[in-house]
């Protein structure tokens, strides 16, 4: 597995990118919405998590790298989550910490937005975000999502209310128009 875009590369995360992810999931201020760092082992169960995923969806979260380097920033993917009644299929997003601000996410973000319409065959994608964690919510809404409800987890011994964003084939497919045409409209100016 492997997508592109024009600053990073996207692949199968493993336990080789153990060092990689410690950095960002062993940082408290990036793993706020989550209540805190984790440990090695909640760390090691993340990446088998995403290995099990692999091999039961052919998605999960990916490591994401600086193409420019080889060097691992982050991860995001897609992921069936669950979702009051039902499972769906969420773009998920978590950089390094001295990596925020540089529009990463949003890139990332996307990419997976269209891996999910054009190769799965998805009709919807969501970003399901903790109320409280306003960048990743900035990130959804550039990837062309909504809030669309909310809904309260339960993690790591907190209630948790959450919104989810989502995003349609369609409204993506006629965001992209515009935004495309926009940008031949300035073109030709």
């Amino acid at each position: 597995m492997l997508i592109e875009t024009k600053r990073l590369r996207m692949r199968e995360m493993t336990m080789a990118d153990y060092g990689a992810i410690c950095r960002i999931m062993q940082d408290a201020e990036t793993m706020y919405a989550y209540e805190g760092a984790f440990t090695d082992e909640e760390v090691c169960e993340w990446i088998r998590r995403q290995e099990n995923r692999y091999r039961e969806h052919g998605f999960g979260l990916w490591a994401v790298e600086l193409k420019e380097s080889g060097e691992v920033i982050g991860q995001c993917g897609l992921s069936m989550q669950p979702w009051k009644e039902e499972q769906v299929l969420e773009i998920g997003y978590l950089f390094r910490r001295d990596c925020w601000g540089r529009g990463y996410a949003a890139e990332a973000a996307r990419a997976c937005r269209r891996y999910a319409f054009e190769q799965l065959g998805a009709e919807e994608v969501c970003s399901i975000i903790r109320d409280t964690n306003r960048a990743s919510q900035r990130v959804a809404m550039r990837n062309g999502m909504k809030p669309v409800d909310v809904w309260t987890k339960h993690y790591r011994g907190v209630d948790m209310p959450h919104i989810r964003y989502a995003v349609r084939r369609a409204e993506a497919d006629e965001g992209d128009t515009a935004a495309a045409r926009m940008c031949m409209n300035s073109a030709m100016l």
